[in-house]
């Protein structure tokens, strides 16, 4: 239903995770049958774990879950992966050997599967933007998982199936849109594909815990935005607001689909820097460069929302919320 914090103006259905849910999991079943199943590299953790953060997704939408029981499913749900061969177990030093995570690759892993997953929900707050940007992030993903020193096909097989899944609910999700993915789409999407880096690319290139940060570059600045601008303003970080990159884009002036124009450009762009970054013959050179930009890119950005934001208090008014469990569903 529309409310001050939405920008659709009628009622819409949000079960569109239904019909991604439904085409990646049916898809992977049809390996199974017709082909050897991959065990020991973490499939099955991330299918069970990720079916779970769907159902759960779709019982909140519908009924609304309280947000303390949405996190602690949503870690149950991680941890099953991690426990199933899911896991972050070194981290690439630049400086010397490989980091041993040991006893911290659990904590570690379940931040970043369960980070990433809401990190996906954040963004699902235009037409097509979410959908979009995982498609990309999924393509990406594939790539990059066939194209490293250990090639993974099979985690890329399902990357490219997510994507396929993806892009289909896509043709009904543009704007304007006929449906939402909701929570069990964006949940269980952005589950998924952190899982995926994790077994596609952690596990096989000694710098790879650089590349999933750059292919998810747009969802992952959106929630460090979101959260560090809200705790700075002295707010609960999970509070919901009108105050995420794409809402104030809108609130601009900046069309729907230019909107979703921009980041799918962001998203492209991060996911060419990743291919890079796997092919580089002067990692160091390559390294130095992309935070360069990096830093470049955040002072421009922060330029550019400390003039809106001065705008912005003169003509919008922030619109009540009452719980985290609204965040960002539509």
């Amino acid at each position: 239903m529309p409310n001050s914090r939405k920008i659709h103006k009628e009622p819409i259905p949000r079960l569109g995770g239904v019909a991604i849910w439904l085409g990646t999991i049916i898809s992977f079943f049809m390996i199974v049958l017709f082909t050897k199943y991959p065990y020991g590299n973490g499939l099955s953790g991330i299918l069970i774990g990720g079916s779970i953060i769907f159902l759960m997704g779709l019982v909140d939408d519908i009924y609304d879950l309280p947000p303390k029981y949405k996190l602690f499913i949503q870690f149950g749900a991680a941890l099953i992966a991690v426990l199933l061969g899911v896991r972050i177990d070194e981290l690439w030093n630049p400086f010397g050997s490989v980091i041993h995570l040991g006893i911290f690759a659990i904590p570690i892993t379940l931040i970043w599967i369960v980070g990433l997953s809401n990190a996906m929900n954040f963004i699902d707050g235009v037409d097509g933007l979410a959908g979009t940007v995982s498609a990309i992030g999924a393509v990406s993903l594939a790539v990059l998982a066939v194209s490293t020193v250990h090639p993974q096909p099979i985690a890329a097989l399902l990357a490219v199936i997510l994507a396929g899944a993806m892009i289909g609910f896509l043709l009904f999700n543009f704007n304007p849109a006929k449906i939402f993915m909701g929570d069990s789409g964006a949940l269980f999407t952005g589950f998924t594909l952190a899982s995926l880096s994790v077994v596609g690319l952690m596990k096989t290139v000694t710098f790879s815990v650089f590349l999933p940060i750059f292919i998810f570059a747009v969802p992952i600045l959106d929630i460090t935005y979101a959260v560090l601008r809200r705790i700075l303003k002295g707010k609960n970080p999970f509070k919901a607001d009108s105050e995420h990159i794409h809402h104030k884009l809108i609130h601009l002036g900046v069309s729907h689909n230019n909107t979703v124009f921009v980041f799918v450009v962001t998203a492209v762009s991060a996911g060419a820097i990743a291919a890079i970054f796997v092919h580089s013959q002067n990692l160091y050179f390559t390294v130095i460069a992309l935070l360069l930009i990096f830093m470049a890119i955040v002072l421009r950005i922060s330029n550019f929302f400390s003039v809106l934001d001065a705008s912005h208090e003169h003509h919008y008014h922030e619109p009540e919320v009452h719980s985290f469990h609204d965040i960002d569903r539509d």
